[in-house]
């Protein structure tokens, strides 16, 4: 009878808590991308106290979230955090995809049926195949809700923002104006009259010169910085990479900030029946994204300014909707891109893996099998080999055996750790090792061969006019923190899916998760009050 009696009580106590939440008037994505969590401790003496520091003082803290797939880009991460699954059930699988016709890479996002405002690429979220958070935010209150996404690159704003949002905004790497696709339908007035006012980025940007923000001696969290020479950038608008050098330099951030702020401002968020949304990218990632950048004060100084930005966007939010009535979920992209150069005569195990090398030797392998009648290899990119499935259809054969023999054949090349089969990932013959392949990929856009290599193998394109690569694919360390609608502050020591985040966030909404989402909600945010 008491076993009864404390389960009634407990069941009733859960259901209290859960009654005593309130729906958020207001939810603030923000994303950070290529974050690293253990430079927000290096860094963390330099803060100050409104920004990083309240987010982990006053929200609940996970230490680390984790992705299922391996080469983690912008867009793949943006998908998986915005659509509560991986790209087998999403569709974006990357940043760009290969047009073997063309020859030539496109954006995933690419669709020549829109046309840009202020741009003239053609961007639309048609090859994203599940529903975000802002897709199920519209269908519940039946469009009342307004979603909006500002970022630095088309990709992570039309996915962060979904189907159905009100827009999606990028800087323009051009002109440096806030771009948009004509498939949202809003573009509202005030971002019109800061492309073309004398807030615009282009009429500022002389006056733009990135220097430490701190005294050098500061700067002082890496041991390996060899110079005393103070860094110094300048953005001139006549110079082909003035406006993507400048997206990847805190400038970015705060021309984030700027936009946000306008949101804030004249977008009467948090004041409509039904909860609004707005998602936030920023930029924590190398300058120029160039790796021997890392030990430095440039990265530094990111964070540095970073952590002042925040702060100037909690406080607007704070004063304008009330954090007690908005929803923070603040986390990274779970990646960082990394280039290495060594030093002269250091010398690290490994080797140079050459896919064009491969693809031909594949071919010749096929040719002495099947006949010579067709190149049988259609082309490589992205760590997978395309074959030519037309070829093999009107030759009436078994493209498994194919992909089989052919797998067979790659395992001999120097380099390579693993060849995972799109046979195999389709009929289920996959296990723990290769489920990463499983849930980074999509069966419609899939290679007929993925390769992985060995740790601290080098890709050479045989282009002169490209670096070679070092492969390296760490673990980032990516907090997530949900703060603000009345949430306890708690630090959870324990390991988050990627996959968890987007239900949690609908759960709150009280809506439904977007249709791919396959995780429950994290416990602590269901009954913490």
């Amino acid at each position: 009878m008491r076993k009864i009696i404390s389960s009634l009580i407990a069941i009733l106590v859960v259901t209290n808590l859960e009654a005593q939440q309130h729906a958020p008037k207001l939810v603030v994505c923000i994303t950070v991308d290529q974050l690293k969590g253990d430079y927000i401790e290096y860094f963390y003496n330099t803060f100050g106290e409104r920004g990083f520091k309240r987010l982990l003082n006053e929200g609940i803290v996970y230490n680390n979230i984790r992705f299922e797939f391996s080469d983690i880009d912008q867009a793949s991460a943006f998908a998986t955090l915005f659509t509560g699954s991986n790209p087998c059930f999403s569709g974006i699988t990357g940043n760009k995809t290969y047009d073997f016709e063309k020859e030539k890479e496109v954006s995933i996002l690419n669709d020549p049926d829109y046309l840009g405002n202020y741009t003239k690429e053609n961007y639309s979220p048609k090859n994203l195949y599940s529903s975000t958070i802002g897709d199920e935010l519209k269908i519940a209150s039946k469009g009342r809700s307004d979603v909006f996404s500002i970022a630095p690159d088309a990709e992570s704003a039309i996915i962060s923002a979904g189907h159905a949002a009100n827009g999606a905004f990028w800087m323009e790497n051009t002109n440096g104006k806030w771009a948009t696709t004509t498939y949202y339908k809003g573009l509202p007035w005030y971002v019109d009259r800061y492309n073309n006012g004398p807030e615009a980025l282009s009429a500022r940007l002389e006056t733009m010169v990135w220097t430490p923000s701190l005294p050098i001696e500061k700067y002082n969290a890496f041991p390996y910085v060899l110079d005393d020479i103070p860094f110094r950038y300048v953005f001139k608008d006549n110079t082909i990479n003035c406006y993507p050098n400048l997206k990847t330099t805190p400038f970015v951030n705060k021309e984030i900030n700027r936009l946000a702020l306008q949101f804030l401002e004249y977008g009467a968020f948090g004041t409509r029946s039904c909860p609004d949304m707005l998602a936030i990218t920023y930029y924590a990632g190398n300058y120029r994204g160039i790796m021997n950048k890392e030990y430095s004060r440039e990265i530094q100084d990111t964070y540095y300014q970073l952590d002042q930005d925040i702060t100037i966007l909690l406080d607007a939010i704070d004063k304008k909707v009330g954090l007690s009535n908005t929803l923070i979920v603040f986390t990274g992209s779970g990646y960082y891109r990394s280039e290495e150069e060594y030093p002269d005569g250091l010398m690290v195990n490994g080797g140079e893996f050459h896919p064009k090398r491969c693809t031909a030797l594949l071919n010749m392998y096929l040719m002495a099998i099947y006949g010579q009648k067709y190149n049988w290899v259609k082309g490589y990119y992205n760590n997978q080999i395309y074959l030519n499935r037309k070829a093999i259809e009107d030759e009436k054969l078994s493209l498994k055996e194919i992909q089989e023999k052919s797998a067979e054949f790659l395992l001999e090349f120097s380099g390579v750790q693993h060849v995972t089969t799109d046979a195999a990932l389709r009929s289920g013959d996959w296990n723990e090792g290769t489920a990463k392949f499983r849930h980074g990929t999509h069966h419609l856009g899939r290679g007929d061969l993925i390769i992985e290599l060995q740790p601290g193998w080098k890709i050479n394109n045989d282009n002169p006019k490209e670096k070679v690569k070092i492969i390296r694919n760490n673990a980032v360390i990516t907090p997530l923190i949900f703060m603000g609608n009345g949430l306890k502050p708690q630090h959870i020591y324990r390991e988050v899916k990627a996959t968890e985040i987007a239900p949690t966030v609908t759960h709150i909404l009280r809506i439904r998760p977007p249709n791919a989402a396959q995780d429950l909600p994290l416990q602590e945010l269901t009954v913490n009050k």
